[in-house]
């Protein structure tokens, strides 16, 4: 079994800068890639941005510029660094991993986090 543990979530003022950080844990061979979701109220869950083992990003439109993704792959965490937070960046903050679980044949897996909620409000 693999866990991914965010931190960093919280309130915000429009603006504001916030990190986050999910760390992986457990039976992990190695990690392909990791990313950040988000979901807001009635809205679907989307991909703000995400990276490959080899450092390769990609980011949603809407944070372009304003947020950094990355990663330390010795200490299987991925990071998102948020800065210029907007109001409509509220949503719950999911973190996800694409890996090579070795129990007990090394098989893929993809695992989320539990999320944390960012909230960016005056």
């Amino acid at each position: 079994q693999v866990q991914l543990v965010e931190s960093g979530g919280g309130l915000v003022q429009p603006g504001g800068s916030l990190r986050l950080s999910c760390a992986a844990s457990g039976r992990i061979f190695s990690i392909n890639a990791m990313g950040w979701y988000r979901q807001a109220p009635g809205k679907e869950r989307e991909l703000v941005a995400s990276i490959t083992s080899g450092g390769n990003t990609n980011y949603a439109d809407s944070v372009k510029g304003r947020f950094t993704i990355s990663r330390d792959n010795a200490a299987n965490t991925v990071y998102l660094q948020m800065s210029s937070l907007k109001p409509e960046d509220t949503a719950v903050y999911y973190c996800k991993a694409d890996l090579l679980e070795a129990v007990p044949d090394i098989s893929r897996r993809i695992y989320w986090g539990q999320g944390t909620q960012v909230t960016v409000s005056s």
